[in-house]
């Protein structure tokens, strides 16, 4: 059945956008499965696109191809979002091997700054002391007893600690200032996390490195945010494509951070000539879809071969139903939704993590 919908007409005029986030250099895939892959299954994916040849399309070309209804067979793109320094370390040097083109939809604000993102590291150190209830939070400005035993309860802090830097309007080097702050709380080491790279931004040379060798970098907001107001959401395009210029190309191409759009956006991106802009809701794009409402599957480690084939091939589409992802908050995006069952402990001193 795979076989006879991938060859099919009904296919060929549908065009599969894989979205991918993370690849997992460490532990990071244990931390938040649906955002990080383990560079092996990522490989294992690329496997099954080379034996069941497929055509991995560069970006543009590919919509070219869709809108004149020419695509080859089996047609299909990848792409990443956010351009995290994951990708330059563990996500290209499989990319490397099997020789596919792919396009990063690339945020740029922190590639500025050689810090991690805060509200990820705050997510993630929270992680490393789960199974946990500490007191003396207060001293970070937020509730003194803070409960790490689930998911949703460490979603709970994050979220107070990233409004609480919204309301002091906290500049991103004073962010990452509260982020040592909670590390130093958690009896964590704040150094060994800027070390490790984790959850920071590629540079503008490793960008201009792997621009060199074909990769293909477009939008997706200076400071992964879309504003409500006109000039602030254009001026986060305008900041974006100026921060990749050094790259030689006119980035024409948007992704909407955390899959979050309105419909006032359109003629916003459109003022600013952006040609196609990629949601997170599930489908195949086809020459009549409006091509900045273009739907993508965000492919994750708990995707099993055989349905990742099958959305390859199509037959998923018909088996599938997923609400569009417009009107996700911002902080909540990406979150796994499942508790910790650890054992419960309770505490007034931090924790210890190898």
């Amino acid at each position: 059945m795979f076989r006879l919908v991938a060859d099919s007409k009904w296919r060929r005029n549908r065009l599969l956008i894989l979205c991918y986030h993370g690849i997992s250099r460490l532990d990071e895939h244990l931390w938040r499965p649906n955002l990080y892959m383990p560079p092996e299954i990522f490989q294992e994916r690329l496997e099954i696109l080379e034996r069941g040849s497929y055509n991995v399309l560069a970006l543009r070309e590919a919509l070219q191809r869709l809108e004149a209804g020419q695509l080859p067979p089996r047609s299909l793109v990848i792409t990443f979002d956010d351009g995290g320094y994951d990708f330059y370390a563990a996500a290209f040097p499989v990319i490397r091997r099997f020789g596919v083109p792919v396009t990063v939809y690339q945020t740029t604000y922190y590639g500025e700054r050689p810090y991690p993102i805060f509200n990820l590291a705050f997510s993630y150190l929270l992680w490393q002391c789960r199974g946990r209830i500490l007191t003396g939070g207060s001293a970070l400005g937020i509730d003194d007893v803070l409960d790490l035993r689930t998911e949703y309860s460490r979603a709970q802090i994050v979220r107070n600690l990233v409004l609480l830097a919204e309301q002091k309007g906290l500049s991103g080097t004073e962010k990452n200032g509260m982020v040592a702050s909670l590390a130093r709380f958690l009896s964590l080491s704040y150094e060994v996390l800027v070390a490790s790279r984790r959850f920071q931004i590629m540079t503008a040379a490793e960008r201009s490195e792997l621009a060199e060798q074909g990769i293909d970098f477009q939008l997706h907001t200076h400071r992964h945010r879309t504003p409500l107001d006109e000039d602030l959401f254009r001026r986060e395009i305008r900041d974006n494509r100026n921060a990749l210029r050094e790259l030689g190309a006119n980035a024409v191409h948007f992704c909407y951070p955390s899959g979050v759009y309105r419909p006032e956006f359109l003629p916003w991106l459109q003022k600013e000539n952006v040609l196609s802009a990629t949601t997170s809701d599930v489908g195949f794009a086809t020459r009549h879809n409006d091509f900045l409402l273009l739907p993508r599957l965000v492919d994750t480690a708990a995707r099993i071969p055989l349905e990742f084939e099958a959305w390859l091939s199509g037959v998923a589409l018909w088996t599938s139903l997923r609400k569009p992802a417009a009107g996700i908050p911002p902080i909540a995006a990406g979150m796994v939704s499942q508790a910790n069952n650890s054992s419960q402990s309770v505490s007034t001193k931090g924790c210890r993590v190898d």
